[in-house]
């Protein structure tokens, strides 16, 4: 005798409540009631006004300076403005943000972490209160942008110890000479963070130097394969004069530095998700969509494989980064929890973008069908603000108490 079993239809709660389709354990509900409209006003204008016109920048490697006024207008910035009584977001918000806006665009993600997260974030933690009343209130209603000059031609890793990049006091002006690379937004900023080695004493100090200042020159750098509508600099300072006054009073050594990085290095993980979400839910509507020997990809059991292998990894990742929000919300987080976050979730994406691709056969290079600008994008997101193996020092030493550094 054959027994028929009928499986009952499981239902999708993540998705009635206007989720995500990754979002499979309901991460965004964790969220308020009112930053969960935000992230709604996010997505929508992400979807409306980005989304249509980001392909066509990413190939010509241009930034759309016409969104900046969309995302002045979501506000997402207002709590920077010393004078504004906007809440801060939570971190879990922060997260969130970071995420939406990777999974429309890793570039745009980029832009918006650069300037508030690094340059104005360097600001806020380093600069007096009359640095911040000067710069942060219109940088929070994107006026003016901002950018973060770290990264030199012949440092990355290694540029705490090895800043050639110097400083030296001529009355009541600082001197700046040395070059910068890799450096976000630096080709149209207004103001840009540069750190430099005082000549008399060795230390790290930070500045703000403005746009127009003589000496200062950003060139594109040409022939990126990733984050094609971020335009990085080559950086030159020669001879660069600042006054006293666009020192940042409280950046006094590298550790100041290191602590906007420890600050911000969360932040590219929550982009990985948003990547993997984006390459997931692609991936999901391509297999529903395509038919191949009468049925649809969708049907065929490796295909399933692969999109489940794809939804464990971002959730996994997902999953990390709503915990380390809570970590940073109660004060406790601690800089080896932002390395391993950065580290596992970037490797997890180049996984997922990868499986993305693979499902999409030989239509994963072509632009037409974007799974391809999210496994290029994805190549820059693994190695900046610290590389995989640098992250992987930094939890060791703390796993285990010794050093691996040299």
């Amino acid at each position: 005798m054959t027994t028929t079993v009928t499986l009952p239809t499981t239902p999708q709660p993540h998705l009635e409540a206007g989720l995500l389709p990754a979002d499979f354990y309901a991460y965004e509900e964790l969220l308020s009631d009112s930053e969960r409209e935000k992230v709604a006003r996010i997505r929508e204008f992400f979807r409306t006004e980005a989304a249509p016109i980001v392909e066509d920048y990413w190939a010509r490697a241009e930034f759309p300076h016409e969104l900046v006024k969309g995302f002045a207008k979501l506000g997402l910035l207002d709590w920077a403005d010393p004078d504004s009584s906007e809440p801060k977001p939570s971190n879990l918000m922060t997260g969130i943000t970071a995420l939406e806006m990777a999974h429309a665009d890793p570039s745009l993600s980029v832009f918006f972490g650069v300037h508030s997260g690094l340059a104005m974030g360097t600001i806020i933690t380093c600069g007096s209160e009359e640095q911040k009343r000067r710069w942060l209130p219109a940088m929070s209603r994107f006026e003016k942008i901002g950018a973060f000059a770290l990264t030199e031609p012949h440092g990355g890793s290694d540029v705490a110890g090895g800043m050639e990049t110097t400083a030296r006091r001529d009355g009541d002006e600082w001197v700046l000479n040395g070059a910068k690379r890799w450096i976000g937004n630096a080709t149209f900023a207004d103001v840009v963070m540069v750190w430099a080695r005082e000549v008399e004493t060795n230390k790290v100090l930070g500045f703000v130097v403005e746009k127009g200042t003589p000496g200062f020159t950003a060139t594109k750098i040409e022939n990126k394969f990733a984050l094609r509508i971020v335009q990085n600099a080559d950086i030159v300072l020669d001879e660069c004069r600042v006054p006293e006054a666009n020192r940042l009073q409280n950046a006094n050594s590298f550790r100041a530095t290191a602590e906007i990085l420890r600050r911000t290095r969360s932040g590219v993980a929550w982009q990985a998700v948003g990547v993997q979400f984006a390459a997931y839910e692609l991936a999901l509507q391509y297999a529903k969509d395509r038919t191949q020997f009468g049925r649809p990809i969708g049907k065929f059991q490796m295909v399933q494989d692969l999109l489940v292998k794809m939804l464990g990894n971002a959730t996994a990742c997902a999953g990390m980064m709503v915990r380390l929000a809570q970590l940073q919300h109660e004060g406790v987080y601690r800089d080896e929890q932002s390395a391993l976050a950065k580290a596992y979730c970037t490797v997890r994406m180049r996984e997922t973008v990868h499986w993305a691709r693979e499902l999409f056969g030989g239509n994963g290079i072509v632009l037409d069908y974007n799974i391809g600008r999210f496994v290029a994008d994805s190549e820059a997101l693994y190695s900046y603000e610290g590389t995989r193996e640098m992250q992987t020092l930094i939890v060791g030493k703390s796993v285990t108490g010794l050093s691996a550094f040299v």
